[in-house]
């Protein structure tokens, strides 16, 4: 099987023909990760799944977080901090190995958005790393480095043109109709700087915590708003017939 129609075409294969994946490790019994990044992996992970209708005309999405991407049977996988595939469906039977990583070919594409959370100098993130994203024609590679471990700037966001990468001057990702930006905040109850999807006016896509207080706060605005309605009409009422009760005083009966 060629390259090409491993990473194009085998999704539309008969399954006698798709690669055999009972060789390749699709999860280890080590995961080792930091306590921020865990935490920054979740905030981009629940939030579209909480707050997030996906793009338009766009059937379904999938975005995860430490999961392996293959996208050759005979090539060990790339596995970035998260990822978000658009056009995509999760198999039912996904306990099944063939299912349970992201293989290009069970999927019939690479996903859109790559990002990768810098916490030290040895995950290659400029190097080997671009240029492999890269060879799997991911549309963005964004790099958050919040520590600056790089050298560069905390948020370096890159789009595909060609074979190669290029540094975009926006932070909007027009295939996806999503954004990314920085924010200066508290989630699960520790303050720093995050990494945030958010909308194409800038606004923040909600985690589900944060909309249903979003959802509590309006309907208490609907509540107050809708006493002081009621307030304000038993004051007229009260007037009026205040100014009723006067007219009447001087002999002049008030019109109804």
């Amino acid at each position: 099987m060629s390259e090409s129609i491993t990473l194009t075409d085998a999704g539309l294969l008969p399954e006698d023909l798709l690669p055999d994946v009972s060789h390749l490790v699709t999860e280890d019994d080590e995961p080792l990760d930091n306590l921020p990044s865990e935490k920054q992996q979740r905030l981009l992970t629940e939030t579209l799944y909480s707050s997030w209708n996906g793009a338009s005309n766009a059937q379904g999405f999938l975005v995860a977080a430490n999961v392996g991407l293959f996208p050759s049977s005979k090539q060990p996988p790339i596995v970035p901090d998260v990822f978000l595939s658009l056009d995509v469906q999760v198999a039912e039977n996904w306990w099944e190995k063939r299912h349970r990583s992201y293989f290009f070919w069970d999927f019939g594409k690479p996903p859109e958005v790559v990002i990768e959370i810098v916490s030290n100098r040895e995950g290659n993130e400029t190097g080997r790393k671009i240029l492999e994203y890269a060879r799997m024609r991911v549309m963005y590679y964004i790099i958050f480095d919040p520590t600056r471990q790089l050298r560069g700037e905390v948020l370096q966001m890159y789009e595909l043109r060609g074979r190669q990468y290029i540094p975009m001057s926006e932070q909007w990702l027009t295939e996806v109709e999503l954004g990314l930006c920085l924010w200066e905040g508290t989630y699960e109850g520790k303050r720093d700087v995050w990494l945030r999807w958010c909308d194409a006016t800038g606004n923040m896509i909600p985690t589900g915590a944060e909309r249903a207080e979003l959802e509590r706060l309006r309907a208490e605005q609907e509540r107050l708003r809708a006493e002081l309605e009621r307030e304000a009409k038993e004051t007229a009422l009260q007037r009026a017939e205040r100014l009723a009760a006067q007219l009447r005083a001087l002999g002049v009966e008030p019109e109804v």
